[in-house]
């Protein structure tokens, strides 16, 4: 293995000379979306949340279930390919304006790692109040492929991911998450991070990152 650390000179075309075909990804530039995208995404995250938490009669499930369906209506004849609609896309908003990531923003981006901040909520619980702990794997996730991309390394896909669970994670609680490259061999990038509620270590998990071959 070889270690981790790269000049800012480096760039992701040294270590790929195909990088600009994404080994088959489609090219996810930055999305700019007007105000209302994000008043719409912090909607729907509340809707998510009394979704799994409301308990009413039968007939204001079915007035929301309507409500629903016509939302849905309005919003279906604008279908997008993947990496042309804003949601994933927009890193100026919590989750990068995804409804499947969690909230969280970024703090830190740089080769030497990355960091953000947020808190789970009513939608995260597994049970007992606790965040289910299949969502933990997907913020850590996420976390690698932003660390991947801060080191400048091309676009990899998850070779496994391995978490730890030390405590219970709460919810409504702002919490940090950190990761950064450990180790580097070929097409291969190590990772590591920690999920903290301030000093407390939540939970850890590394991974292997390993750069696409073009057709991937």
């Amino acid at each position: 293995m070889t270690d981790s650390s790269q000049s800012p000179s480096q760039s992701p075309q040294q270590f790929d000379p195909d990088y600009e075909h994404h080994g088959g990804f489609p090219e996810y530039g930055a999305a700019s979306p007007g105000p209302g995208f994000g008043r719409f995404v912090t909607a729907m995250r509340r809707l998510q949340d009394l979704a799994v938490s409301g308990d009413p009669d039968d007939d204001v499930w079915e007035n929301a279930a309507e409500r629903v369906e016509a939302l849905s209506a309005v919003l279906a004849p604008f279908h997008a390919a993947e990496g042309q609609g804003p949601a994933g896309r927009s890193p100026q908003l919590p989750g990068m304006g995804s409804l499947l990531l969690p909230p969280w923003t970024m703090s830190r981006f740089d080769s030497d790692g990355v960091e953000m901040g947020g808190q789970f909520c009513r939608f995260h619980v597994g049970g007992n109040g606790a965040v289910h702990g299949g969502v933990i794997p997907l913020l850590f996730d996420h976390v690698f492929g932003m660390v991947v991309h801060a080191a400048g390394r091309p676009i990899s896909r998850t070779g496994f991911l391995h978490v730890d669970y030390r405590k219970i994670t709460p919810i409504d609680t702002p919490l940090q998450v950190r990761g950064h490259v450990t180790a580097t061999e070929g097409r291969k990038a190590f990772v590591r991070g920690e999920l903290l509620d301030g000093d407390t270590v939540l939970s850890e998990a590394n991974a292997l990152m390993i750069r696409l071959l073009p057709g991937q």
